[in-house]
């Protein structure tokens, strides 16, 4: 840990010991912790498995620019096509472009290339909010398409292709449709019929593909790729799942209906002018892993995960208590057109909450990804072993145990009975909530440019400047150029009043709202 001068009350010098970013990446990677969270490389073992120990070794001798011979990212001739053109054969398509500013910057940058401005855009509404930033930036208007709900967990479902082609018949001024797909739990959409709609209709579909990267190279038991269901777009954030590093990703070009040339013109006003090769030279690596090694990989993360699963239902059937009806947690295996690489467990059968099971897990060394409520995720990744989930499992086992012996002799409660637990406790909670309104104002001029905070209960009337979203089911109920109106504030304050989370009411009770000097 580093010395820092600082001035003291008295005005004299003193030294404090000060833990800055260096320092806790330092103690993170000392502490062995075992990463079911992003990114999906899981550490340095990938790339000193397949050699790439002088890489790591040479890491800050590799940080250029573009000098002679190092390309140009915005009009790759050399090296940077040659591995632009790697990820256009492992994945099928027209033309793929290296990401440094994330999926978010390809997300952006695809829309103001298929939308004009001040165009329609079909979203869904659970998209990212690089999305939101598109459509501030292109002066584009929104028109929303749900996500179903999964109730016996309360979280986002799959967009149907009937809620896409109800919001395009609605709407035939739209150019494009764009939904994430799988969302951060691991449910697709079926992009496939969603892209018979879409093109029926002459539009675009981009797919924010950032938690699905992986699904192109499982040769089954997974969700078909949104580049083999045919979709046009499709961004996919290598580092989550797969081996680059955090920040990096490849936007796929799978059709002619968008102007290559117009995206990369987009693209180049996005992205950083300063793009750094390391960054692309983990996507080098990564595609390289891929193509020399990626079958066994997926075999071997196909295996683990059925290991992982067979071995988790052994453990929650074990005979250790004297419950008539054993606490337990449950892993939504289940859930339709689902990528079981996300292992969601419902903690609520051991009446826990996720939190309270994230806590457990990380005294461990266990780290997961999310937690919602009841749900916990952890995010498999290509890099994780077979002795990370062993580890995993351990930990679970021990939680399991404690968690019984603490509950002694009484049975859970209802609302933590399998299956129901998050639903009853949450529907419970909301028992005296009125139903969500319908947003009133969607137009995307209304998005406000200069905002401040102000208390929920003083906002009637004023335009969001910032996503208001309910956790569960996580789908925003005030988006960005939304008018707040009397009813929609009265289901939010009784929301909070019963205990849920709302993420964009801060802990004061204020939202972020529009004003005009």
């Amino acid at each position: 840990m580093r010395e820092t001068a600082y001035i003291n009350g008295n005005g004299g010098w003193q030294m404090k010991k000060e833990l800055r970013i260096m320092e806790f990446l330092l103690q993170h990677a000392d502490n062995h912790t075992v990463s079911f969270h992003m990114p999906g490389h899981k550490g340095s073992a990938i790339y000193k498995r397949f050699g790439y120990d002088e890489f790591l070794e040479k890491f800050m001798d590799c940080d250029i620019t573009e000098i002679p011979g190092a390309d140009n990212l915005f009009q790759a001739e050399g090296i940077i096509k040659a591995v632009q053109d790697k990820y256009r054969e492992l994945y099928d398509v027209s033309h793929s472009y290296l990401l440094i500013n994330g999926t978010s910057g390809g997300i952006i940058a695809s829309i103001l290339a298929a939308v004009p401005a001040g165009g329609q855009l079909v979203m869904a509404r659970n998209c990212h909010k690089s999305v939101f930033n598109a459509l501030t930036l292109g002066g584009i208007r929104p028109v929303y398409a749900y996500p179903q709900l999964i109730p016996e967990y309360g979280i986002s479902g799959e967009i149907t292709c009937k809620e896409i082609e109800k919001c395009l018949a609605e709407n035939p001024e739209a150019s494009a449709v764009i939904l994430p797909s799988p969302n951060y739990y691991g449910v697709c959409s079926d992009i496939a019929a969603i892209a018979e709609v879409v093109h029926r209709y002459g539009k675009v579909l981009i797919v924010d593909q950032a938690h699905g990267a992986h699904l192109k190279f499982f040769e089954e038991d997974m969700p078909v790729s949104a580049e083999d269901a045919g979709a046009d777009i499709v961004i996919n954030s290598i580092h989550k799942t797969l081996a680059s590093f955090t920040q990096s990703a490849v936007l796929n070009l799978n059709s002619n209906r968008v102007d290559r040339y117009v995206l990369d013109d987009k693209l180049q006003a996005i992205q950083s002018t300063s793009p750094s090769y390391l960054l692309m030279a983990s996507l080098d690596i990564n595609a390289s892993i891929l193509e020399l090694h990626g079958s066994t990989l997926m075999k071997e993360w196909a295996e683990n995960l059925d290991y992982f699963y067979s071995e988790a239902a052994k453990i929650c059937a074990m005979d250790d208590s004297t419950h008539s009806q054993k606490p337990n947690l449950e892993f939504l295996t289940g859930l339709k057109n689902f990528d079981r690489s996300k292992i969601n467990i419902d903690s609520g059968g051991l009446s826990m909450t996720a939190a309270q099971l994230e806590e457990a897990l990380i005294k461990r060394g266990i780290v997961p990804e999310l937690t919602t409520g009841n749900i916990l995720m952890l995010m498999t990744g290509i890099g994780n072993t077979r002795e990370d989930y062993d580890r995993l499992l351990s930990a679970l086992k021990q939680i399991i145990r404690e968690r019984r012996q603490q509950l002694g002799s009484s049975s859970p409660s209802p609302s933590a009975q399998k299956g129901a637990s998050h639903t009853d406790s949450v529907l419970m909670s909301r028992a005296q909530v009125p139903l969500s309104p319908t947003p009133k104002k969607t137009q995307l001029f209304a998005i406000p440019k200069k905002w401040k905070r102000i208390p929920l209960i003083e906002a009637e009337g004023k335009i969001c400047a910032s996503s208001i979203i309910p956790y569960p089911p996580g789908i925003p109920l005030v988006c960005p150029g939304e008018m707040l109106d009397k009813d929609t504030i009265a289901y939010i304050k009784a929301l909070r009043d019963a205990g849920e989370k709302v993420i964009g009411v801060n802990e004061n009770g204020e939202v972020a709202v529009g004003f005009d000097e």
